[in-house]
């Protein structure tokens, strides 16, 4: 492991398509492909939770109406949605 400005991190091997790693280092290039892939994960991780969340309320209450769901993605890309406006 190793320390680097966004803290301690540690080298993985990750299998990948070819196709995938070539469209990824033509986005990055090399230096940039780790940090592309650590937000990915991220991202999904956060996607993850949510599902968790929904998935438990769920549980606990019934099925999102879509009113609760439109809230919810009101809520959630509030600030997508006015920037969008702004330009």
């Amino acid at each position: 492991m190793k320390q680097n400005r966004s803290g301690v991190t540690e080298n993985i091997s990750v299998s990948m398509p070819s196709e995938l790693v070539s469209e990824l280092r033509s986005r990055t290039g090399r230096r940039g492909l780790s940090g592309y892939v650590t937000e990915a994960v991220r991202h999904q991780l956060a996607m993850d939770g949510l599902a968790d969340i929904v998935a438990a309320h769920e549980e606990e209450h019934g099925a999102l109406t879509e009113q609760e769901i439109e809230a919810a993605r009101r809520e959630l890309f509030a600030d997508e949605n006015t920037e969008r406006g702004a330009a």
